[in-house]
């Protein structure tokens, strides 16, 4: 009798494919990894060499301080990009803080401190609005978030019939503004900690904090996960609402911050503040997920992604370049930001993968 062929079969194992020209795939990952920081250390070395006054610490400083409002915004970009959304509101977000801060101390002659609090309490009502649209009614995020833009960009201008706000201008019912716009609430911009202005000071932290929340804690790895693969997290029990809804909120506090910045310096209530500023914030968080071939939204590249194109545009602005040159500069590196994600790279964007449930579970179940 034949014997019965057995049930069990030894798995074939494929041999790996052999790669055409090793040398060219690793020098391909070199270019991906570090590309982007070669590209920023030239670009400084550049400047530098030609406009002397752009390596003075003063000038490096200040480039700082007038990054620091777009790092911010990026900052709450990134938190939205990593749950897989994007926060298209946060500029409208940036110019309302703008417009309320200023109101409360013109219109009203309130001290300083209780427009902090004011508009802090604004961004994250307005995250709320945000989670809520996008979790409980399911509207996608980028049609939800830029219905909120519009909205937004209306309805801080009613109060003042479309005015800019500045001390001493006439009110809508005929009155003057009793107040301004205090010397104490200036020192959000204009202050410092020694040599370091204070704007500089506020985004490390935040910067800072935002690594630590996305990289060393449960909630970032979530997140991360959230982004991946939404469908499989929640199989492993994780309440993906709630941690959707919260990039939304942390996105419009960190508004609400880059907004106080904004009035501070500017020192008053514009009515074009926060105009541009959604582009930036977009521009710096993906060019950001380029840095050292991670293929994710992360804090750290997002504040490189702000590093690097404010050295284009106080250089070019220094050789004297007009606007126009300097928004297609910005166009450039975004452009090149995508070729090393999508093109030159040789894994696929990504976020976090959450394939294995019950490992992802358990990890974070403690």
């Amino acid at each position: 009798m034949s014997e019965k062929p057995s049930a069990k079969t030894a798995p074939v194992v494929l041999p790996a494919p052999k790669e055409d020209n090793p040398w060219g795939v690793r020098a391909q990952g070199a270019i991906v990894k570090y590309g982007f920081i070669a590209v920023t250390i030239l670009l400084f070395a550049y400047f530098a060499a030609t406009q002397p006054a752009f390596r003075t610490s003063t000038m490096l400083l200040t480039m700082l301080k007038l990054a620091s409002v777009t790092a911010i915004l990026g900052l709450g970009m990134t938190f939205t990009m990593t749950v897989g959304g994007m926060d298209m509101s946060v500029g409208a977000q940036a110019g309302l803080a703008v417009q309320m801060s200023a109101m409360i101390m013109v219109f009203y002659n309130m001290t300083a401190s209780t427009a902090v609090v004011f508009v802090i309490l604004i961004g994250l009502c307005v995250g709320l609005v945000n989670a809520f649209l996008i979790v409980v009614c399911r509207v996608p995020d980028l049609l939800a978030t830029l219905a909120m833009m519009f909205v937004i960009q209306g309805a801080g201008l009613i109060p003042v019939a479309g005015q800019s706000i500045s001390s001493g201008m006439t009110m809508t019912n005929g009155h003057i503004a009793p107040g301004k716009v205090t010397a104490s609430f200036r020192l959000i911009n204009n202050g410092n900690v020694g040599p370091i202005p204070v704007p500089v000071i506020i985004m490390l932290v935040l910067f800072v904090v935002g690594w630590f929340i996305l990289s060393r804690t449960k909630w970032g790895r979530i997140m991360y996960a959230v982004g991946a693969n939404p469908t499989a997290v929640k199989l492993a029990g994780v309440r993906v609402g709630l941690y959707r809804g919260l990039a939304y909120v942390i996105s419009g506090f960190l508004a609400s911050i880059a907004g106080l910045i904004m009035v501070a310096r500017i020192g008053q209530g514009d009515v074009t503040a926060g105009s541009t500023s959604l582009l930036e914030a977009v521009a710096v968080a993906l060019v950001g997920t380029s840095v050292l071939a991670i293929g994710r939204p992360n804090p750290w590249g997002t504040l490189l992604g702000t590093v690097l194109i404010i050295i284009v545009v106080t250089g070019l602005s220094m050789m004297g370049q007009p606007y126009y040159i300097q928004d297609t500069a910005k166009g450039l590196v975004l452009l090149l930001a995508l070729l090393f994600s999508y093109t030159l790279s040789r894994k696929p964007m990504r976020f976090v993968p959450a394939t294995n449930i019950t490992q992802f579970k358990e990890e974070n179940d403690g």
